[in-house]
């Protein structure tokens, strides 16, 4: 029997023995695309190739690419556990062609790997294609049709045509897409798990189990613009996917996809730390709640190694329930406390090998995990709190019935699945209001589709293909000669013509100096200009090869064609420096909290650096002192900074550091800052040996100062947590610093002049003060508690010396100096000794103003006296008002002289509301 390892192994080499480029997975977490939250599909990382925006590297592509599909279109969230086959997380073995072989070549493909190579009986195997679509105008994939006939031996009775919703694929609302021609298995009746449903007839497509797809061939045709028009591309493209879950399942004669040597580890764990078993059955709670562990523990590693981390939006939102799902379902295996993240290590096992970097972050997961689980469990146990309460509400309607509302709360606040709150219901005699529950989930996703950004300028270029940009002047000078190539507007790319005057639109030039927005660095902003005519950049940003220069045309006129000069802003300074110092930051992090530190992302600006770290615990400020230490360290040693372009192994033999989840080329830039051990400070020999002496080296493309004495000097001005495992560091470099220290110094001197001590002994003066405050502190509060004693002490008088009426004690009277606290403890003393009572007291305080406090029994309540009333009826003799609960209320007012007035007249009414009673 065959394992996953060589079962994946074996695609790509298949591929790769007909000439296709072996391509390593992109990351879960989308590099420079946020129309997706998530890679959902092997061909996301070709998306620009595929819209014409950048040339194919090689013709012909191989991978298995790690996909998740928990959010948008394709959500396979809440199927997870309940069968077979679904997952969230899992591999797509897939192969491409850009623009090179098409159908054919597909299709015969195809069928040699799963009938010649994997063995696959023939008759098992059902073709479907594209049957096409009247109301958006597309014919039937006839070529796909008649190719199967022609290339296989598949007999035409099981090539079977389906409608848009089942072979005409789309990655997502917009972007590319085809018609697809689908490879099914018919893995016999015993798999059918719809024979109750009345009239059910298994078949493609039917919705049974027997029949699964196995591999979809996606022929690129055309690309879905935001206005809903599909229009063709100018170059066609093969894009195939395969799940490997379900190959590896077919080929190791399983039944389901669990029980395979892809989940089998993870569910052996689970069950050693659960002390449950494992029983391979659909509809039992222990196994469902296996399946699901098993499914997002895969999805929760790998998405959280690529850089995603629960929060309360985004993909960290559906990070964050993916995990609630897989420690509620844990507590169905009596897991109460954190589990989860004892479960990486397992995965890193079996997977670490095809996938290096949860080998390399692994630690990482485990923290984030362990966090995020301790957090739930308490979360977790409200929520059965708030599922009780809605279960006891419901058990009372006429219709015995959760409500949707409390439904979809349970869902999106406590991470309960609508199936778990079913089924908890259930266990009660009780039904959910899915109807509602699905309102207002519609309502959630459309929130999150208008909430998610779409990059209109990239739907308005689809199929165009821009020129590219000359930019490497952006290491060496901050102006340059250019041309106007063109710009891009609502309409698309203009290469004739005037540019607009006043209009937002991306000027596009044959070279530049402007950097465009990467890598966390801001783009450049700044002018292009030529004689009187000014276009203002607000923004330089890059699609694909080509730097777009946004802004607008505030003066004169500019054409295509025109010669121009491109002028950087004045702030290129101040973030070379800042970017230089993230790359300082980082080294001295990793000498003081050790190398496990890594990177989780930056943002470089002229203001000040920020930048994100895995990190276990906060850094102490001895800590952090050491690391501003080392940083100015090297700063006055003025070290050099030099770079160079090389091939990707030779710069990972070289040591240089790569920001985790990034996308590379073939070549990368790396930079490289100072030369340890060699004599003098301009010691630089060749560009590799500077790299490789350098104590720091990274891949980056961004912009830097030529030596580090020009940053100026460093400070961390804040340092917090951001995620579990995940710190932020924000820190100022240059002019932004000198500014801070200026703000600073001028603090300290206004302090000396208030405090009348030197800069120096600021420090000492200000801690003798805290200390004489605490001294004084606790005199008042001895006081307060002297005085307290004192009230308590007229108020038991008071009790003693009051009258009776119905049982009840009407106690009334004026305490002497005391706090309006002091009065409130004195009312509800008063209350719990007498049993039942109505208390009214009064506080004259200096500036001519007054308080009354009113206090009622619980029994007395019942009887119609309510504390509220009283003091709203008394409070306008001392002239004020006031108000509150009928256990207890409060006045105010201005005339305290008339004060016996107001509590005489308290008197009265209580003893009539009492005689009434």
């Amino acid at each position: 029997m065959p394992t996953a390892k060589q079962i994946r192994a074996g695609f790509i080499e298949f591929f790769k023995d007909k000439d296709h480029e072996f391509v390593p997975s992109s990351p879960i977490v989308p590099t420079g695309d946020d129309t997706l939250l998530f890679a959902n599909a092997g061909m996301n990382q070709f998306k620009d190739i595929f819209l014409g925006l950048t040339p194919p590297p090689y013709p012909r592509a191989a991978n298995s690419q790690k996909c998740l599909r928990v959010s948008g279109k394709h959500n396979d969230l809440e199927e997870v556990g309940k069968d077979t086959y679904h997952h969230t997380f899992f591999e797509m073995l897939g192969n491409w062609s850009f623009g090179d072989y098409f159908k054919a070549e597909a299709i015969e493909w195809a069928w040699e790997l799963l009938t010649k190579v994997w063995g696959i009986e023939a008759d098992r195997l059902w073709a479907t294609v594209f049957g096409g679509s009247q109301t958006d105008g597309l014919p039937r994939d006839t070529e796909a049709a008649e190719l199967w006939a022609k290339v296989t031996p598949i007999p035409p009775d099981r090539v079977l045509d389906f409608g848009r919703k089942d072979n005409f694929w789309e990655m997502g609302e917009t972007g590319p897409c085809g018609p697809c021609s689908e490879i099914h298995i018919d893995l016999g009746p015993d798999r059918c798990d719809m024979k109750d449903v009345p009239g059910h007839k298994c078949g493609v497509n039917a919705g049974c189990a027997r029949y699964i797809e196995l591999w979809n061939l996606v022929f690129i045709q055309y690309n879905h613009r935001a206005d809903g028009k599909l229009i063709p591309l100018s170059a066609k493209y093969v894009d195939t996917g395969a799940g490997l879950e379900r190959v590896v399942a077919v080929l190791q004669g399983k039944s389901s996809n669990y029980d395979t040597d892809l989940f089998m580890p993870i569910i052996a764990a689970a069950a050693e730390i659960t002390g449950h078993k494992y029983t391979s059955r659909l509809g039992n709670k222990t196994d469902n709640a296996f399946r699901v562990i098993a499914d997002h523990i895969r999805a929760l590693t790998f998405a959280i190694t690529d850089g995603a981390a629960p929060s309360n939006e985004g993909r960290g939102y559906v990070i964050r329930r993916i995990l609630r799902r897989a420690s509620r379902f844990g507590r169905e295996l009596g897991m109460h406390e954190p589990f989860l993240y004892k479960l990486v290590p397992v995965l890193v096992d079996y997977l670490g090998e095809a996938f290096p970097e949860v080998k390399t972050r692994a630690d990482y997961v485990s923290t984030v995990i362990e966090s995020e689980e301790a957090g739930f469990g308490r979360t977790l146990d409200r929520g059965l709190e708030i599922f009780t309460d809605a279960a006891d509400r419901a058990a009372k309607g006429p219709e015995a019935a959760i409500s949707g509302e409390d439904a979809f709360q349970l869902y999106d606040t406590f991470g309960f699945p609508l199936d778990l709150t079913q089924l908890m219901a259930q266990e009660r005699g009780l039904k959910v209001d899915t109807e509602k529950f699905n309102e207002l989930m519609d309502a959630q996703r459309k929130r999150a589709r208008a909430a998610q950004k779409s990059d209109s300028l990239m739907a308005v270029l689809a199929d165009t293909e821009l020129p590219a940009t000359e930019d490497v002047h952006k290491y060496h000078t901050d102006s340059c000669d250019s041309k106007i190539l063109g710009w891009i507007d609502s309409g698309g790319f203009n290469d004739k013509g005037q540019i607009p005057t006043g209009a937002q639109v991306g000027l596009v030039l044959d070279k530049t100096c402007f950097y465009a927005e990467a890598g966390g660095q801001v783009g450049d902003c700044g002018v292009i200009e030529t004689g009187d005519a000014q276009f203002v950049v607000e923004v330089a940003a890059r699609i694909a090869n080509c730097v777009v220069h946004r802004g607008k045309l505030a003066q004169g006129a500019l054409a295509v064609g025109q010669s121009v000069k491109a002028v950087v802003g004045k702030d290129r300074s101040s973030i070379k420096k800042n970017h230089t110092a993230t790359h300082l930051l980082q080294w001295a992090l990793q000498q003081t909290l050790g190398d496990s530190v890594a990177q989780q992302g930056s943002y470089v600006c002229p203001d000040y650096l920020r930048f994100d770290f895995t990190c276990p615990k906060a850094p102490t400020a001895e800590q952090l002192k050491q690391v501003e230490r080392l940083v100015r360290g090297k700063i006055v040693a003025d070290l050099p900074v030099t770079w160079a372009v090389m091939p990707r192994d030779k710069a990972d033999k070289l040591g240089a550091m790569a920001l985790f989840g990034e996308k590379y080329g073939n070549e990368v830039r790396v930079v490289a800052i100072g030369i340890e051990n060699a004599e003098g400070k301009n010691a630089i020999r060749n560009t590799h040996d500077a790299i490789r002496d350098a104590f720091s080296r990274e891949f980056c493309g961004g912009t830097h100062v030529e030596r580090l004495g020009s940053i100026g000097g460093f400070k961390i001005v804040k340092e917090e947590s951001i995620s579990a495992g995940v710190r932020r560091i924000t820190a100022l470099t240059g002019t932004a610093l000198n500014e801070y220290l200026e703000k600073a110094s001028d603090v300290v001197d206004e302090l000396s002049m208030v405090l009348k001590a030197p800069s120096e002994g600021l420090v000492d003066r200000v801690a003798k003060l805290l200390q004489d405050n605490k001294k004084l502190a606790k005199e008042l509060k001895a006081a307060a508690r002297g005085a307290g004693s004192d009230a308590m002490a007229e108020a038991k008088k008071l009790l003693d010396n009051s009258e009776k009426a119905a049982e009840a004690h009407i106690i009334i009277g004026r305490l002497s100096t005391t706090s309006i606290e002091q009065a409130r403890e004195a009312i509800d003393m008063l209350k719990k000794k007498a049993k039942s009572a109505v208390v009214v007291l009064a506080l004259a305080e200096a500036d001519d103003k007054a308080t009354l406090l009113a206090g009622v029994t619980d029994d007395l309540i019942k009887k119609g006296l309510k504390a509220g009333d009283i003091v709203k009826e008394i409070a306008p003799i001392i002239d004020g008002g006031g108000g509150g609960r009928p256990q207890m209320a409060q006045a105010g007012g201005k005339k305290p002289d008339k004060i016996p007035d107001a509590l005489a007249r308290a008197a009265e009414i209580i003893r009539q509301k009492l005689a009434d009673a």
